[in-house]
């Protein structure tokens, strides 16, 4: 057994979209204890998030920098669960008082911010992780096995989409949906882009581990919020000339959170869909077809720790963010003991600069009309 890291929180507060998700995940299994927190900027909020979360007063704080100040060797990592545009400041301070650091996704709003974050991170000799959470469903895993030992022969093309309604759907009293402030700015990345796209860069690089090298790309504004970008569709060409075909909505009726991966080889399709997150189906060119799930352990291999649940109680959004937080353990820990620290699971940090990069060239073609090289940009 090793140790239990001590983990504070920057952010999530009760109120949040995620606070509630992290402070599960992280503990889980038993991994990380949650000591410490500034939850909120609101005095009010923090302190209903620290009575909810078990955080006495003495490790209450009302601002980030005074926590850094205090907590010292009482912490062993901060994650940072504020809004995408808080990241720079937030975890670059952070790396820089002596803490490691795990960051909500997207690491940044460009990739210039991104690169100062990761420099910052080398620089005190730091702990990063980026949580891209949809790669921890075992399924995702068991596709990724799959086409690594080449049951889907070389990949063609992947369809891959992740399209919801918040922002064309009304709610339930008949009003519109008020998002965070934060949602409501587009960046030089389109805010939908970091918040979306993001996850589905993420997941292409994490089963196939090719690069994105040119982009075609539109952007519209469907929804209740005008001139704020909610729809995107790409192309994109990947090295080992594979097409991948890339779309993601805030305005698409019908769909809570519709991910779904595609992926076509030479020998076999295979698909992904969240909604039914224990489904793997595989498609093979002799017209079979495989369905595994978890109760597949002859064929799928899965890891023990993903059967928290017996097969056919499916395993959720909060159990693929504890596996998420389980890698990302094992990441820290071999980081502090061998100084380096690696892992099939979660990708380098340079994959989420790649993606930075990718969703800046998306935008310009979206704006320009035309492929952008990305290696060029």
């Amino acid at each position: 057994m090793y140790k239990k890291y001590k983990i504070a929180f920057i952010g999530g507060n009760i109120k949040s979209a995620i606070g509630m998700t992290h402070k599960i995940a992280c503990q889980m299994d038993n991994k990380f204890e949650l000591v410490a927190g500034a939850f909120s900027r609101h005095r009010d909020t923090n302190l209903q998030t620290a009575q909810a979360y078990g955080i006495s007063n003495e490790h209450l704080y009302d601002d980030y920098k005074t926590m850094l100040k205090s907590e010292g060797k009482n912490v062993d990592v901060i994650a940072v669960l504020v809004s995408t545009d808080k990241h720079k400041e937030i975890v670059v301070d952070c790396l820089n008082a002596g803490y490691n650091v795990i960051c909500e996704k997207s690491l940044a709003t460009s990739l210039e911010e991104g690169k100062t974050i990761i420099e910052a991170a080398k620089a005190n000799n730091k702990f990063l992780g980026i949580t891209y959470n949809y790669t921890g469903y075992p399924m995702v895993r068991v596709l990724k096995d799959k086409i690594s030992k080449n049951i889907l022969g070389d990949i063609l093309s992947i369809i891959i989409e992740m399209p919801q309604e918040g922002y064309i759907r009304y709610l339930n009293n008949g009003t519109k949906p008020k998002p965070q402030a934060w949602r409501l700015v587009d960046y030089k990345i389109p805010t939908i882009s970091l918040d979306l796209g993001t996850h589905l860069h993420n997941m292409i690089a994490f089963l196939i581990g090719e690069k994105p090298m040119k982009v075609v790309s539109t952007e519209n504004s469907y929804g209740f919020f005008k001139n704020l970008t909610d729809d995107v569709n790409c192309i994109i060409k990947y090295t080992n000339n594979i097409d991948v075909q890339m779309w993601y909505s805030k305005s698409a009726l019908g769909n809570r959170n519709g991910l779904k991966i595609r992926v076509f080889g030479t020998k076999a399709g295979a698909q992904w869909y969240q909604m039914e997150p224990e489904i793997l189906n595989i498609s093979k060119n002799d017209g079979t077809q495989i369905i595994y799930d978890r109760s597949n352990d002859q064929n799928v291999g899965m890891d023990t720790r993903y059967n928290r649940f017996k097969a056919g109680h499916p395993i959720g959004f909060i159990e693929a963010f504890a596996n998420y937080y389980t890698d990302l353990y094992d990441n820290l820990y071999e980081f502090e003991t061998k100084n380096v620290y690696k892992s099939k699971y979660i990708l380098p940090l340079e994959t989420s600069l790649e993606g930075l990069k990718l969703f800046e060239c998306a935008h310009k073609s979206a704006n320009e009309l035309k492929w952008i090289n990305i290696s060029e940009e």
